[in-house]
């Protein structure tokens, strides 16, 4: 799938017209039958009766999987799966660390930040290569480029895509935190300090963002897929040691979803913008232009050589206490066998 700038990007909602009423919910069929393709799970009983696991807007393959049904059907009503809403990657790591879900979705600047720093978290799969992040500014405002952020306030949430995107963009401008005031605030609401006026710039992520310039007016300033991570599917060592077959499920699941993703666009786009509460034509442009499904879901090289960028960004900025600590979380965040193993028919 392309991906198209921001600019290109405000120019196709805005001339759509779009008003955000009328939300429309997926259109996917109803949730097939567990076959017995691929590997036998759940011959014999399952390890846990339960599965705790995120979906997140940010995560357009999470909300496809809930939507249909897959992991319900494919454990027949002897697993309860319960889906807990991650407002953000910094959310999904606290619920991790704290074993409130077993599976959550982040950036991979996330989860390398929180392995670094000790959060006993695993990457099984690769849901995305997105272009989700980008410095915005109010409709009207006399700020144009990045240069001119020096002694103004920026919101962001900490410890997420959009504020590694901020550092990086930061410092190829010659800039520093201390030449900005940074008000940490989750993405949604953001996006709303954007709008009325609280903060003067905005480190977004999508769909909030699109949403945002087809709504608000507000302008990008600043957009670079080069400095987002890919979206990292995680679960926590205690998981992976004690329902190997529940991850291999759900990383089966991920692979269905992106195989469904791109054969289905509109229908992913319109599942997106239910639970979003957005129209469908900004659900469309995130996901077709702005989103790549079509890719290897096996962590590995690629994504290593993202993080690899982004680790001493984490050390200079303190987020991180030693480049020792980066180091080491890159030798063992990557948890490949399970998205090596997988079988995308296994839900027929």
């Amino acid at each position: 799938m392309k991906k198209t700038p921001f600019v290109a990007l405000a120019t196709i909602v805005t001339a759509a017209a779009l008003a955000l009423t009328g939300c429309v919910a997926g259109e996917g069929a109803p949730a097939p039958a567990a076959t017995t393709a691929g590997p036998a799970l759940g011959e014999g009983g399952w390890s846990s009766d339960t599965l705790n696991i995120d979906f997140a807007t940010y995560n357009p393959l999470s909300l496809i999987i809930k939507d249909q049904g897959w992991l319900e059907a494919a454990t027949g009503g002897k697993v309860t799966i319960n889906w807990v809403q991650s407002a953000g990657s910094n959310k999904a790591n606290e619920a991790l660390r704290a074993g409130a879900i077993d599976v959550g979705s982040t950036a991979g600047s996330a989860a390398l930040l929180a392995r670094s720093n000790g959060s006993p978290i695993k990457t099984i799969d690769i849901y995305s290569q997105p272009d989700w992040a980008a410095i915005a500014v109010p409709a009207g405002s006399s700020i144009k480029t990045v240069k001119d952020l020096k002694g103004h306030s920026i919101a962001v949430t900490i410890g997420t895509d959009p504020y590694f995107f901020l550092l990086q963009t930061l410092d190829e401008a010659g800039l520093t935190l201390d030449d900005v005031t940074i008000v940490n605030l989750q993405h949604a609401d953001g996006k709303a300090a954007l709008e009325n006026g609280s903060v003067d710039a905005w480190s977004g992520l999508d769909p909030l963002l699109s949403t945002s310039v087809a709504s608000a007016g507000t302008k990008i300033i600043y957009d670079n897929p080069d400095f987002n991570s890919y979206g990292f599917l995680n679960a926590t060592e205690t998981f992976l040691a004690k329902s190997p077959d529940l991850a291999q499920l759900v990383v089966n699941a991920y692979e269905q979803a992106r195989a469904w993703a791109v054969a289905n666009p509109q229908k992913a786009a319109d599942i997106l913008a239910g639970v979003a509460g957005i129209d469908p034509k900004i659900a469309s442009a995130v996901l077709i232009d702005r989103t790549n499904f079509d890719i290897d879901g096996v962590p590995g090289q690629a994504q290593l050589d993202v993080l690899k960028v982004i680790g001493p960004v984490l050390v200079d900025t303190g987020a991180v206490p030693s480049q020792d600590l980066v180091d080491a979380a890159l030798k063992s965040l990557l948890e490949p066998k399970y998205a090596q193993q997988a079988d995308p028919t296994f839900f027929g």
